[in-house]
């Protein structure tokens, strides 16, 4: 009887073991389809485009100019560079990024591979894989190009890989078990809550649920719900009152960044690993390297340097033809180098470990939460903020340090960036908090109130994605421009002949474009009219499509009378608007065909992002007879009828 109980509960175990190791192995494979695709069009742009072109695509910094050199760990080089020309081009170089240092005189030939090791502003430090400078580097025409980035995939097929085997452990597995399904999270309550006075109910549930979780609580927070402030408050409890390190990580740096600042303004010991998007001095006093320069054993550290920088440069002096002594001269001056080097690696690797050690939060990136300063640590607890925007196998990367995760985020808004259609249609483009959401309901808390939108915003969004569970708060529930104004509105161009206009990927529509900036002219006059003494309201210009984008930033260039609103007035897409938000919100859907064609507008997390950006109102602007065909926008024009905010584009061109 024992025999067949234990042969049931093994081969229970065993399906549950080749299920677990399907789950990461069917990961695994579409972040291959993934890799792929997105190597492939890397390629096929660097092979076929110039160095300007790469450049106008944030592939490159050209020219630069090289200011400096240092030694670096191992047999690495250091160096130190700026950008002089096109300053305020936007690149996609990131703090530990793969680069190549090249020489436009020769590129396929002249070029040394490394890795970024610090990004701000125009400077830019790379760690090259060699421990002298090319003698080509005295010709100029340099510059830095980003490299097919294989480090990201490698730490996330490294993560999938271990995550299965752990899955295998029935107690060290466990975490992994619950976020895979097989185990249902527990939670013990009982621990005094230390929270602010200012929380709601929903935010003072959410922090109940992180505190009495044991492995897993998950944080929904819709757009304005204040779910930063929620997460600022939980990590102050676990660190104050539990005295535990905390390791916060989220998918981009601004969300690091953020999150990183509002800790530190809690009085944490907060350390950031890597460099902050947004360069500020207290963002900046927050990095590690920012830390390590203040450090007490810094001093010798760099006393050492500066002696192997020295070593090695009397080395360099036999460069060229010499004989057995100079031979042997330098490379007993290189051999020298390395040995202090190896002294330097010790030292920073005590002041990092000491930094690290008393900090009471890490902070840093998904991948981030890997880097080689903070590879071997172990947190109790792990937080991941916008988990709605991450990809699933990013998120194991930091996942496999903790024994408790919180997710946090809005599976509603944007969803992960995919490049390849294959890979997302599988269900890579399913995040974890997604599947947690559906696996382990009683693990959610949904933040109910938001103090961003006048309730006339927020109701349709609410209705579709929020099941009509968000409030407004009383102090932006009415909030609107001036007296009488509609707070949304919707202008139909059914029948106004503004048609769509393909113009390679993109499509756009210059008559609607030209509309909107007539419409805000007027609103404009009528805001100053009604508030002339007030400040004016900040303003955002929205459209799904960049070919609609250029066509906006045109036409705002060429209306004058908003060119004294300066830069309270942007143009964007709806993905550069995520996170942010403006008093105004105008958005062009662009799309206007006989055949009901509306693409991606199709995405309605989007169209969600794109509307809850806005305070005081909202306006969409867009063709009913083309967009009615998916019934989300013709429910949208409905309730927008239902509200008195419907209205005809005729009714401005009378």
């Amino acid at each position: 009887m024992y025999t067949l109980y234990y042969s049931a509960i093994l081969s229970i175990t065993v399906l549950l073991t080749f299920a677990q190791m399907d789950y990461f192995k069917n990961l695994a494979g579409l972040l291959k389809i993934e890799q792929t695709e997105d190597r492939e069009a890397y390629l096929k742009q660097v092979s076929s485009t110039s160095v300007t072109d790469r450049r106008a695509a944030g592939l490159s910094w050209y020219p630069i100019a090289i200011t400096g050199t240092e030694p670096s760990r191992g047999d690495y080089l250091n160096v130190e560079a700026e950008r002089k020309t096109h300053l305020d081009v936007i690149h996609q170089l990131r703090f530990g990024s793969p680069a190549v240092l090249f020489s436009n005189h020769d590129p396929k030939h002249n070029r040394v591979e490394g890795v970024i090791s610090y990004i701000g502003g125009d400077r830019i430090k790379l760690n090259i894989f060699t421990e002298e400078l090319p003698d080509w580097c005295r010709d100029g025409k340099l510059g830095i190009e980003l490299l097919f980035d294989t480090n990201n995939y490698d730490e996330m097929f490294g993560a999938l890989k271990l995550a299965a085997k752990l899955c295998e452990n029935p107690v060290e597995g466990r975490l992994a078990q619950i976020l895979t399904g097989k185990k249902s999270p527990l939670f013990v309550t009982g621990d005094k809550v230390l929270t602010a006075p200012g929380l709601n109910k929903s935010q003072e549930a959410a922090v109940e649920k992180i505190i009495s979780a044991q492995e897993l609580a998950i944080v929904h927070g819709p757009p304005g719900t204040g779910k930063t402030t929620t997460l600022v408050q939980a990590i102050s409890h676990i660190v104050k009152l539990q005295k535990q390190q905390v390791l916060v990580v989220a998918p981009s740096n601004t969300a690091v960044d953020l999150l990183s600042e509002k800790l530190s303004q809690q009085g944490l010991n907060v350390i950031r690993i890597g460099n902050p998007a947004r360069v500020s001095d207290r963002l900046m006093d927050l990095t590690l390297d920012s830390q390590m320069v203040l450090h007490p054993y810094t001093k010798e550290s760099k006393r050492l340097k500066k002696q192997a920088a020295e070593f090695k440069n009397m080395g360099h002096k036999y460069k060229r033809s010499f004989g057995k002594a100079e031979r042997n001269q330098r490379k007993a001056l290189f051999d020298e180098a390395h040995k202090i080097m190896k002294e330097v690696a010790k030292t920073e690797e005590f002041i990092i470990n000491d930094l690290v050690t008393k900090a009471q939060v890490v902070t840093a990136t998904l991948a981030g939460a890997n880097h080689w300063t903070i590879r071997n640590l172990k947190f109790n607890t792990v937080f991941i903020d916008e988990a709605g925007q991450a990809l699933e196998p990013a998120c194991w990367i930091p996942i496999l340090k903790a024994q408790k995760v919180i997710l946090a985020g809005d599976h509603c808004q944007l969803s992960p960036t995919i490049k390849s259609n294959e890979a997302a249609r599988n269900g890579l483009s399913t995040t974890l908090i997604e599947k947690c959401i559906s696996l382990h309901p009683e693990a959610v808390t949904l933040l109910e109130e938001q103090y961003r939108m006048n309730k006339a915003i927020m109701g349709y969004s609410s209705g579709v994605f929020y099941h009509d569970a968000l409030k407004a708060h009383h102090s932006v529930a009415d909030q609107v421009l001036f007296t009488g104004d509609l707070p949304m509105v919707f202008i139909d161009t059914a029948g106004c002949g503004f048609d769509e206009k393909p113009s390679g990927t993109s499509v756009s529509n210059p008559e609607e474009a030209a509309f909107l900036f007539r419409y805000l002219e007027n609103l404009a006059d009528a805001i100053h009219k009604h508030n002339p003494l007030q400040d004016s309201p900040s303003i955002a210009v929205i459209s799904p499509y960049s070919e609609q984008v250029r066509l906006l930033k045109e036409q705002l260039a060429n209306t004058p009378a908003l060119h004294l609103y300066g830069d309270k007035v942007s143009v964007n897409t709806i993905d550069s608007f995520q996170g942010q938000e403006r008093d105004v919100v105008l958005i062009s859907l662009t799309r206007s065909n006989s055949e009901g064609i509306i693409g991606f507008l199709a995405d309605v997390r989007r169209m969600n992002v794109a509307m809850t950006r806005a305070r005081k109102k909202l306006v969409i602007i867009g063709d009913s007879s083309t967009l009615s065909r998916l019934p989300f926008y013709a429910n949208l024009i409905s309730y927008a009828e239902s509200i008195g905010g419907y209205q005809s584009a005729w009714e401005y061109l009378e």
